[in-house]
């Protein structure tokens, strides 16, 4: 063998060597036109770890591809995070990990100390919908709730019996109930990547979008 096929035989042999090093898991299968990418299968067991050890009780629910951009992929019932939570149905196990915090280090502790009462159960309008985003301009594009990656607040009950809720007291005369709100609110832009409040837009003047993308955008 002359010396040039040597070299070039040891830089293919090195090639393949190395092609085989740095990866335990088979690589995934090209997705199929249409289907959504999600975390992956290592990152979503971290996240249910993670979930555990913070002491959340969840049920992991199957992968599924719906086709358009829609998706369940790596996602949780949340059965009890400690702050009871009405409507809410498959979500993301990374937004599950960050609204579980939230609700439970944000929410509960401002409405004892800001409004004097416990908090009862917060109200959702879900986490999963096949569809756009809403009132945001530019071209169209899913939504965050497309993936179950995004939950939506509509009110906070306490047990006092009172309600508290984006519609009707987000711009309240009570300026204890104002600042429980400005409170939540800043506490979620601090925790999710996209926190969506009525100050952004009409679209959103009944709730509180709260979104998982790392996108550090807060209104």
């Amino acid at each position: 063998m002359t010396p040039w096929r040597n070299h070039r035989s040891c830089i293919l042999l090195v090639a393949l060597l190395l092609a085989g090093c740095g990866r335990n898991e088979r690589p995934a299968p090209p997705s199929a036109r249409g289907e959504v990418e999600g975390p992956s299968l290592r990152e979503t067991r971290q996240c249910f770890a993670d979930l555990r050890a913070l002491g959340v009780d969840f049920q992991p629910l199957p992968d599924k591809q719906y086709g358009g951009g829609c998706a369940l992929i790596g996602t949780v019932k949340l059965l009890d995070i400690g702050v009871p939570t009405a409507n809410l149905g498959a979500v993301r196990c990374g937004e599950a990990r960050t609204y579980a915090a939230w609700a439970r280090n944000g929410v509960a502790p401002a409405a004892y100390q800001i409004l004097g009462s416990e908090l009862s159960r917060i109200v959702s309008m879900g986490s999963y919908a096949c569809r756009n985003t809403i009132g945001t301009k530019g071209p169209a594009r899913r939504s965050g709730h497309a993936l179950a990656n995004a939950i939506d607040i509509a009110a906070f009950e306490l047990k006092d019996g009172r309600r508290i809720s984006v519609l009707n007291d987000w711009r309240s005369p009570d300026p204890a109930v104002q600042l429980f709100l400005r409170t939540v609110h800043a506490s979620a832009c601090r925790r999710f990547g996209t926190v969506l409040s009525p100050d952004y837009n009409a679209a959103h003047r009944d709730h509180l979008h709260l979104e998982d993308d790392g996108a550090r955008f807060c209104r």
